[in-house]
């Protein structure tokens, strides 16, 4: 049984994601592909060769822990900076003290760590550049959201992208197995865990919220002597203690799930309370404003082509105006989705086509339908017989433009509502041989 000295003692403690958190690779958990012997991450710490990178991960999996471990592993200088609260001018004055920095002049450029770097706007991109051109600091980012898409072309052109993984069921079990024994606080517990599937199904491969959970769970028995965890229990627990489970800025994969399926689902009601849900729970608004970009190609589609539109420029806006303004327009795209008429076609087409695409990527383009910019090519054939639309009534010339072993696939089928019944209509009328 734990004593009253250490009860006391652990009110005091750092909660159990930090007191857990490694300090060298062979502490670290997950990532193989990036920190195995003989992987890329390993090699560069091993090397001494740093360059600047980021890490493309979900939360809770090791993002700034790797980072602190590189910088440990290699004796360098370490500045910390958050993309939620950090500014151009706290941009700058990192630089300068890296500049300053004694370490610097002995050839090891300090490391610069930015976390939530997809939350920099581009003036503060911008003022990194030149001090990550120059060597002045080693950048390394953590992001969540696909870099490709928010971090600026010349900053991402300097850097290396690390993709980091959910973590496994084995991941989670060696946690799980470390902070029962080694925690100084959990180890002193009689700690009996006869079920693992619950805790595992809410981390959701995240070792943060695994933590937290086992945190909440065996804080619930209070100062009794023993502690039996199962799914009930730990189901239960949460349940009561959903605010502090579910909060924080983490992604709120559960949450996000409802909102899409309400919007595909037609109901407007119920996806503007998961958006509420997601707003009040921290969540970034850009990233609610992408999937709702998403919403309008893949699910409302060609039903009501003015939704993507609208998406996009309700995404525009949101990047604009930031919270807590930007609750606005993400709550009329929202309901105006969600009321929207509903067609899949496009996104059926599309994957149709790519994946025939992928069979036949040697078939060959029809000769009249190529270009004939040299003589020779015009000799061969090239171009010879195309017929150009607007010279025929109607803006339409009947001509084959499917390579030979795919005439008459169709990948567009034309759905079930107005907008793309006026499609088919025309369609019936250019291609018979096809739609009717």
């Amino acid at each position: 049984m734990i004593s009253d000295d250490n009860i006391g003692r652990s009110r005091m403690l750092p909660p159990l994601p930090e007191r857990m958190r490694p300090h060298d690779l062979e502490g670290y958990v997950g990532q193989r592909h990036l920190i195995g012997p003989g992987c890329i991450l390993r090699n560069m710490i091993e090397s001494g060769n740093l360059s600047s990178f980021i890490l493309w991960g979900p939360p809770g999996v090791g993002k700034t822990t790797l980072s602190r471990i590189v910088a440990k592993s290699l004796n360098r200088e370490f500045f910390t900076l958050s993309a939620v609260s950090a500014g151009v001018k706290d941009v700058r004055e990192v630089i300068e003290k890296a500049r300053s920095n004694s370490l610097f002049s002995s050839g090891l450029s300090p490391i610069l760590f930015i976390d939530e770097i997809h939350r920099f706007n581009k003036s503060q991109q911008d003022a990194l550049l030149g001090a990550v051109e120059d060597g002045t600091i080693v950048l390394i980012g953590a992001t969540t959201e696909n870099p490709s898409f928010e971090v600026i072309t010349p900053l991402l052109s300097r850097c290396q992208v690390f993709v980091l993984k959910s973590l496994g069921k084995d991941d989670l079990q060696m946690l799980l197995d470390r902070a029962l024994g080694q925690d100084e606080v959990l180890k002193h517990r009689d700690i009996k865990v006869k079920e693992t599937e619950a805790l595992f199904r809410h981390a959701a491969g995240d070792a943060r919220k695994l933590l937290n959970i086992l945190e909440i769970v065996v804080g619930s028995f209070g100062n009794s002597s023993v502690v039996v965890i199962d799914n009930k229990v730990v189901t239960s627990c949460l349940q009561e203690n959903t605010a502090i489970y579910d909060k924080g800025g983490e992604m709120h994969y559960d949450v996000i799930s409802a909102f899409i399926k309400s919007v595909r689902g037609s109901d407007p009601n119920a996806a503007v309370y998961y958006l509420a849900r997601m707003l009040d729970g921290g969540e970034d608004p850009l990233f609610i404003a992408r999937r709702l970009c998403i919403l309008a190609a893949e699910d409302v589609g060609l039903a009501n082509p003015n939704a993507l539109l609208l998406a996009n420029s309700c995404f525009q806006i949101v990047h604009s105006i930031g919270m807590p303004e930007a609750r606005i327009p993400l709550a009329e795209c929202t309901i105006y989705l969600a009321s929207s008429a509903k067609s899949n076609s496009a996104y059926m087409a599309i994957n149709d086509a790519l994946a025939v695409a992928k069979e036949t990527q040697m078939a060959s383009v029809p000769l009249y339908l190529r270009n004939a910019p040299t003589q020779l090519m015009a000799e061969l054939g090239y171009s010879d017989g195309y017929k150009y639309a607007h010279d025929y009534p109607g803006h339409f010339a009947d001509l084959e433009f499917m390579p030979e072993e795919l005439k008459g696939h169709k990948f567009y089928e034309p759905a079930d509502n107005r907008q793309e019944e006026a499609l088919r209509s025309r369609l019936e009328a250019l291609w018979p041989k096809y739609y009717k």
